[in-house]
């Protein structure tokens, strides 16, 4: 069981990895990594421009179960969002509330090959 979650971490670092240079590449700035709170984690925290990004990262070895982005259901939705309030909250931002976007990035990854990876801004 041990082995099995290591090469869930790891398989999860990897995309988060990949997500944060895209993100970067693309303009973003990164504010916060794998932000923990009691309602939940948010994996990637960025700004682009004017806008505070909370992005969800799902990386996959196998579209056997679904697209990962079908990963993010509404229960994990709604604990993003309380996540999200606490984070601007703590940060002292929510008295002037950004514009907010709520991304998800997917990954499918087939051995050392990235096959997908999708990036889908605004998306809940």
């Amino acid at each position: 069981m041990t082995t099995n979650m290591s090469r869930k971490d790891e398989l999860g670092r990897f995309g988060e990895e990949l997500a944060c240079r895209y993100l970067q590449q693309h303009g973003y700035r990164i504010r916060n990594r794998n932000f923990r709170c009691r309602c939940g984690e948010i994996d990637i925290i960025a700004e682009h421009g004017a806008v505070l990004c909370f992005v969800e990262v799902k990386t996959r070895t196998s579209g056997r179960f679904g697209r990962p982005a079908e990963a993010v259901t509404e229960a994990k939705r709604r604990k993003i969002y309380r996540c999200a309030e606490y984070y601007m909250q703590v940060q002292g931002i929510i008295q002037n509330m950004p514009v907010l976007s709520f991304d998800v990035i997917e990954i499918l990854k087939e051995g050392t090959v990235v096959k997908e990876f999708h990036h889908y801004p605004h998306c809940f």
